[in-house]
């Protein structure tokens, strides 16, 4: 492990952990932080919802992590904290079940954008104590929600916030590529945000470069789920469906769902999404990476590979990472792949 002074906080004090493991799935998902005290901590019978901050170093003034307790188990010498971030409370809403919203005629988010739709859910949700959008900024392009009509019900608010993300695809660049949202901090408050996913070409803006002489320890290819029932919505509500049986058998049953406006009848959409498999087929493999440098890389970061591996060397992006802690040195995992911006739109670009 790497020499470094991290620190972890409860309710901005700090407390004298004896390990820990930080973990950013990506996406949507919850980023987690897990450490271990001496079970002499004082108040340990009421951590329950306490924030929780993770700096890797003592001279950081903005945390890797900021969360809140889930949950403790106690042992005969220690006690274990598990902690998640601000997205893991917006879709619990802090307690077991999804966070939801219930929108109607009176109270919904017909004709805002995208960043202003979901700066309202999470106010409807009650969940802007701890998840905040003051920075959250919106899709490019720019979309207004009443396209393809309003949203109504009570929804988990997870599901419409990929839903909202899921429709907008920039055109702007040679490829096309779709907005993700992810959490950033500015020193005191978890941030929403919105953008573009990065380009992993010769254009893109590198972060960070690996060797295997300098600072990866170890690389290893993982699968990755390959969907194997596909459906494609196209215009005016044409849509198609490709189910690749053998694959299913192989795989077990994954679902995609995408929108191309460019596909004018069922017959289009379903060789579409036949494209979509073979192309996802070749694309099956994800890398893991073992090393000690790049522990402030975010997801969606860009990031260059240089080995004496033609098959390993090139650019990547960062999907996510994990960093495992001592008072007194770290090791970080990094998640990375070279997944086309947007697979779908880049086969539709590809044959026109």
């Amino acid at each position: 492990m790497h020499e470094i002074t991290p620190r972890v906080c409860i309710d901005g004090r700090d407390v004298d952990f004896l390990d820990g493991n930080y973990n950013l799935a990506g996406g949507i998902n919850a980023a987690t932080l897990t450490f271990k005290l001496p079970l002499t901590y004082g108040g340990m019978k009421k951590l329950w919802n306490k924030e929780v901050t993770f700096y890797l170093n003592s001279f950081d003034s903005v945390p890797i992590f900021r969360g809140w307790i889930k949950r403790t188990n106690p042992t005969f010498e220690e006690i274990e904290i598990f902690a998640e971030d601000a997205i893991g409370y917006m879709i619990k809403g802090g307690e077991s079940g999804l966070a939801k919203v219930a929108l109607t005629e009176q109270s919904n988010i017909d004709g805002l954008t995208t960043g202003a739709a979901i700066a309202k859910l999470i106010t409807l949700a009650n969940l802007s104590a701890k998840v905040k959008t003051d920075i959250i900024g919106n899709t490019s392009p720019s979309r207004g929600l009443m396209e393809g009509g309003p949203i109504r019900g009570t929804i988990a608010v997870l599901d419409v916030i990929k839903e909202l993300i899921s429709k907008s695809i920039d055109k702007a660049s040679t490829l096309p590529r779709p907005n993700i949202i992810r959490i950033v901090d500015d020193g005191t408050y978890s941030q929403l945000i919105i953008e573009l996913e990065n380009l992993i070409d010769d254009t893109a803006t590198i972060q960070h470069v690996f060797t295997e002489r300098h600072n990866i320890v170890d690389l290893n290819i993982i699968n990755r789920k390959v969907p194997t029932i596909i459906i494609v919505n196209g215009d005016n509500d044409q849509t198609g469906t490709f189910t690749h049986t053998s694959a299913l058998a192989a795989y077990d049953r994954s679902y995609l769902e995408v929108e191309n406006s460019d596909m004018k009848s069922p017959a289009e959409c379903k060789k579409f999404a036949g494209d979509i498999f073979e192309a996802n087929l070749k694309l099956q493999y994800e890398y893991t990476m073992t090393t000690f440098d790049g522990a402030y890389l975010q997801e969606n970061d860009v990031i260059r590979i240089q080995t004496e591996e033609p098959e390993f060397s090139g650019n990547y992006r960062i999907l996510g990472k994990t960093i495992t802690f001592s008072p007194s040195s770290f090791a970080v995992g990094l998640t990375i792949n070279r997944k086309l911006p947007t697979l779908a739109e880049y086969i539709s670009s590809s044959d026109n």
